[in-house]
């Protein structure tokens, strides 16, 4: 039963983690669209704030929250 409590703990703190990363950007700016409009999307920002190499001690939680998870489910 602790095995399980604990693995659910640990996802839950895992995705508050890897959530912490985002709330702890800097606020969107409207800025102007080329076609017209307007946008909060940021500029030139790509995909980088979603790389594994940002997010691996996030993942790695989740990961031992799920082998926890699994482990108490099978015994």
């Amino acid at each position: 039963m602790w095995i399980i409590l604990i693995g659910a703990a640990l996802i839950i703190g895992g995705l508050l983690l890897l959530f912490s990363s985002v709330r702890g950007r800097k606020p969107s700016n409207p800025h102007p669209l080329p076609q017209g409009g307007t946008t909060l999307e940021p500029q030139r920002q790509g995909l980088r704030f979603l790389s594994l190499s940002k997010n691996w001690p996030a993942l790695a939680v989740i990961a031992v929250g799920v082998l926890l998870l699994a482990v108490g489910g099978y015994s």
